[in-house]
């Protein structure tokens, strides 16, 4: 990446550090039943979002002269505008988690997302994951249950919490109370972060071994271009 490519980029890293965190909210809501007025705000953020993530990406194609070495180098920002622009189909929806990641490139260099992108993190995220499902499902069932909800079991409440914590939500079952809206705005929360997490922690794995490739190629360079020095030198002196 050339100076002037570099420069842009520092520039648009807190732009696409807001837009991404964005992403939670506008997820929070397009899947809870909030209402017509918060459907049209969400929606209006998504595109919003998706346009400065495409925007960004363009800009840096045209300020970059390898445009073709950019793109290989650049997977996650490719994927995020060809993956989540509002356009695609419902299906696809989940696919927007991948909005957070530049979240985690940006703060990389924090302890606590290299802690977090761990083995030990993971299995953190995860356990906390399935706490959620457990506690936020009972929870939900015991909220829902009544004159004002609906008649659950603790297993349908269970089968909810994961439908939620997955993104996948079939709307065969959602909250009718507040107390039912809270609980699911936690566990969705707690979904959208964990699959992020996942997907964050395979791309650093993913990335940490081309560049241990990358450090490898290079050592080895080294050393053959000082053996052809060395060579060079002998055939001078003879």
């Amino acid at each position: 990446m050339t100076d002037r490519a570099e420069r842009l980029q520092r520039r648009l890293d807190p732009v696409l550090f807001v837009a991404a965190m964005l992403t939670v909210p506008v997820l929070v809501i397009q899947a809870s039943d909030a209402g017509h007025g918060w459907d049209v705000t969400a929606e209006i953020l998504n595109w919003a979002i998706w346009a400065t993530f495409a925007g960004a990406a363009v800009a840096l194609l045209w300020v970059t002269p390898d445009r073709r070495r950019w793109l290989r180098e650049h997977p996650l920002d490719v994927a995020i505008v060809l993956f989540t622009a509002p356009i695609l189909p419902a299906s696809l929806e989940a696919a927007r988690v991948f909005r957070l990641l530049p979240v985690l490139r940006l703060v990389g260099a924090v302890v606590l997302a290299r802690r977090m992108l761990s083995t030990e993190g993971v299995r953190d995220a995860a356990i906390l994951a399935m706490m959620t499902v457990l506690g936020g499902g009972a929870a939900y069932s015991a909220v829902e249950t009544g004159p004002d909800g609906q008649a659950l079991s603790t297993w349908d409440g269970v089968w909810w919490a994961i439908t939620t914590v997955t993104t996948v939500g079939y709307g065969d079952n959602y909250p009718h109370t507040t107390e039912g809206r809270i609980i699911a705005i936690a566990v969705m929360a707690v979904g959208i972060g964990f699959v992020a997490l996942i997907t964050a922690s395979a791309a650093e794995r993913i990335t940490r071994a081309r560049r241990a490739e990358a450090s490898e190629l290079s050592a080895v360079s080294a050393k053959l271009d000082e053996i052809l020095r060395r060579l060079d030198a002998l055939e001078k002196r003879g």
